[in-house]
């Protein structure tokens, strides 16, 4: 059996063509919480590691996870875990989701958008925009998000700078992180916070965050305080 461990709950991952990676790790310990959010809709959950991590942050919140995949495993991992009685999973396109207004959506999407396909399916659908359009994600969030929730999502940067520009007029960026994996390295990701176009002031706030120092298995202090929480080894 695969199982990842974090310090209070595990995610088993024998089913998902995508494990636990940093991407969602980082996503889920970076989203600001302001201790007010009732409703949380994780977007895409997969194995359901992001919604854990925000059952494991917000206490005060039902968290729903909704995948076009089966969502079984997720299921397996919310009900092993201290918050089962918070956290619940549905497989459903997030483009059909009938649900009162959250106060808190996140993402890590699906992002190749021109890519070539890999020839396994599960990957392909993970991987690649095929069964969630960037255009069809910034809808639904658009119409499930409340007049004053937020957007939080990670995507490369070329992505990135792509779904920023199909957001204009919808959802106004409000804070942006690019990730770098080392100081030799350029920016790979950006973690973003949208809240709805007209809610936000003008100013964006843009940071930058380093995982590791350059030396071999070797974490920057920014990263093991952002992900302390949660990974065994910090």
């Amino acid at each position: 059996m695969s199982v990842f461990r974090f310090k209070q709950f595990a995610i088993r991952q024998d089913q998902t063509p995508m494990k636990v990676g940093t991407d969602g790790v980082l996503l889920g310990a970076w989203v600001e919480l302001k201790g007010s959010e009732r409703r949380i809709l994780d977007v895409g959950t997969g194995t359901g590691v992001i919604a854990l991590m925000l059952a494991q942050r917000a206490p005060q919140a039902m968290i729903l996870g909704v995948d076009v995949a089966e969502v079984e495993e997720a299921c397996a991992n919310a009900e092993a875990s201290p918050w089962s009685d918070r956290v619940r999973f549905v497989r459903q396109p997030v483009q059909q989701l009938e649900e009162e207004p959250f106060d808190l959506i996140v993402s890590n999407p699906p992002f190749f958008v021109e890519a070539l396909q890999c020839p396994d399916a599960g990957r392909t659908t993970a991987r690649h925009a095929v069964e969630l359009p960037f255009e069809e994600l910034r809808d639904a969030v658009v119409r499930l998000m409340s007049e004053q929730g937020r957007f939080a999502v990670v995507l490369p940067i070329v992505e990135a700078e792509r779904f920023v520009a199909l957001c204009d007029g919808k959802l106004q960026l409000i804070h942006a992180t690019e990730v770098r994996t080392t100081p030799r390295h350029a920016a790979k990701r950006l973690l973003m916070e949208f809240c709805k176009a007209g809610q936000g002031s003008d100013a964006c706030r843009r940071d930058s965050l380093m995982i590791g120092t350059g030396e071999h298995e070797t974490y920057t202090d920014e990263y093991r305080r952002l992900t302390g929480d949660f990974y065994l080894k910090f």
